[in-house]
């Protein structure tokens, strides 16, 4: 089955750009990730806490400019749905308003919306669902399909990511926020992974 992505009132980069200079602060910094270029784990993988507002990525901080929900199903029993955050740098949404206007973002949204549509879709593809046996607990067992998913999404999203940014020239990052996990086990379709009620990502105040 195809999967089921939707941005959550769209990606409106331009809405952002106020943000931009406006400094985020959270009660405990995020540390930088420990490979370059990618996001922070320790920081996404806590179970209840909030996702991180910033993120570094080669060296340039990003913010979190949306959320969107996304799910797939594997197959008629087994699928996966949660929330994915999208990263953005600050400096080139305003570059890229000002050069070339604010319009160009809903084409920006769109190619993000498709190409995190086909890496969801093929993540959870090579990601096994079964039910582990061995795991200690439904809390435990959460915790290592959401790795597994974490680890295959992230692998998947990096080429789509570096395209993106080569044809744009906005830096930005895709990625998963485990703690938002829900999978299916003993039966998936689509009514189930569609977004239940979408609302607005961080902005502005």
């Amino acid at each position: 089955m195809k999967a089921s992505v939707k941005i959550l009132t769209g990606l409106i980069f331009s809405a952002l750009v106020a943000c931009s200079s406006q400094e985020i602060k959270q009660e405990a910094e995020v540390k930088p990730a420990a490979e370059e270029g990618a996001v922070p784990d320790e920081s996404l993988q806590l179970s209840g806490q909030n996702p991180p507002m910033t993120i570094t990525k080669n060296g340039n901080t990003l913010n979190l400019v949306r959320i969107m929900d996304g799910g797939a199903c594997k197959n008629q029993i087994q699928g996966a749905k949660g929330v994915f955050l999208i990263y953005a740098d600050p400096d080139d949404i305003a570059r890229i308003k000002r050069e070339q206007g604010p319009k160009v973002f809903a084409e920006f949204e769109n190619k993000i919306q498709a190409f995190s549509a086909e890496v969801l879709q093929d993540a959870i593809n090579a990601t096994n669902l079964a039910e582990d046996p061995f795991a200690l607990g439904e809390d435990e067992a959460q915790q290592k399909l959401a790795k597994q998913l974490v680890s295959q999404f992230r692998q998947a999203i990096a080429a789509p990511v570096d395209k993106f940014q080569k044809e744009t020239t906005l830096t930005i990052d895709v990625a998963p926020f485990p703690p938002s996990f829900i999978f299916y086990q003993k039966g998936c379709n689509a009514a189930q992974i569609e977004p239940e009620n979408p609302s607005d990502g961080p902005g502005p105040e």
